[in-house]
């Protein structure tokens, strides 16, 4: 077991495409994993701090504006073989609409349905930005490992638009 969290874990993931800044490393996570897995810039800075002091990744240098600069070493590419062969733990759906929807009976019809409409236009544009990059991604020679979790994201969100057309208007009193 490699005793290290998810949030270091795909940090040592993304720094196997070579070096980069705790601000380059935020903007990758969003690109690569933010329709699945959120990390926070106090989370980041945090774990690279404590990664630096563990001797899983040293800086490399400062870049443009002082950024620090980090890279893997030895040890943190032995870290991360061991965290990435474990087992993933269990998904846990944390999906404040359905939390919403779970008391429905008390709100007003208007306000139910701005909720889904709010909601239903997130996933669309969601949707939209995977179907765009996987495009890119397909034209830029990427395979099917590169793109599965791209493709779990445009089933999710078509799956989730599919359900709000099933949804369709709600009546709170039903």
């Amino acid at each position: 077991m490699s005793g290290v969290n998810a949030t270091v874990g795909s940090l040592l993931g993304f720094l196997h495409e070579g070096p980069q800044s705790g601000w380059d490393l935020m903007e990758t996570a969003r690109v690569r994993i933010g329709g699945f897995w959120s990390l926070t810039r106090s989370q980041v800075y945090r774990e690279l701090a404590a990664m630096a002091d563990s001797g899983l990744i040293e800086t490399d240098s400062t870049g443009a504006r002082d950024r620090r600069v980090y890279r893997l070493t030895d040890e943190g590419r032995e870290v991360f073989r061991a965290w990435i062969a474990e087992t993933p733990g269990e998904e846990n759906i944390r999906y404040p609409l359905l939390l919403t929807l779970a008391f429905a009976r008390h709100l007003p019809p208007e306000r139910l349905a701005e909720f889904l409409a709010t909601h239903r236009a997130i996933h669309q544009a969601r949707w939209e930005a995977y179907r765009l990059q996987d495009e890119q991604s397909r034209a830029a020679g990427a395979g099917r490992l590169d793109l599965v979790t791209l493709d779990f994201g445009l089933r999710y969100e078509r799956a989730v638009l599919d359900w709000f057309d099933g949804v369709g208007d709600l009546n709170v009193n039903s």
